[in-house]
């Protein structure tokens, strides 16, 4: 006679272990930003005076990628690791006044600052600490959205 052994209750991922998984997945994100040099001032420079395609490859690359997995996603019925569908809602342009207006504001930051606020963190990383100004900017200009939300024409 062989005793029962029960089996072991699968426990879900520590929060401090899926904090470290996406610490060193930022960490990856930040180097690969780096080494294609899509943080670096002079690049985008270049871009803004249309000197260079470097910048416009990679941002239409993105895209690509994106508007392809969106796609996959759709057709084949994707589903999150909960089992959700996942659904991506359609967007009310309206007359595109909002994108004009939050385009403009946006470019104009990432121009005078020289980053786009995606890699400001990995700019920092990598030794530019004057950009601590830029990320609590970004901060500041967020809060200042959600305060005037209700008054802006949506």
């Amino acid at each position: 006679m062989t005793a029962a052994v029960a089996p072991e209750p699968r426990t879900p991922t520590a929060p401090r272990q899926r904090v470290l998984a996406y610490l060193l997945l930022g960490i990856v994100f930040g180097v690969v930003l780096t080494k294609s040099e899509v943080i670096s001032w002079f690049r985008i420079q270049e871009m803004f005076r249309l000197q260079s395609f470097h910048m416009y490859g990679v941002i239409g690359s993105a895209v690509a990628v994106a508007a392809t997995s969106v796609a996959l996603i759709r057709w084949l019925k994707i589903r999150a690791l909960t089992g959700e569908e996942i659904a991506v809602a359609p967007k009310a342009f309206g007359t595109g006044r909002r994108y004009w207006i939050g385009g403009t504001v946006f470019g104009l930051g990432w121009a005078l600052t020289g980053a786009c606020p995606g890699p400001l963190v990995a700019l920092i990383g990598s030794g530019a600490t004057v950009f601590v100004v830029a990320v609590l900017a970004a901060v500041a200009g967020t809060w200042l959205y959600g305060f005037l939300r209700p008054h802006l024409p949506h």
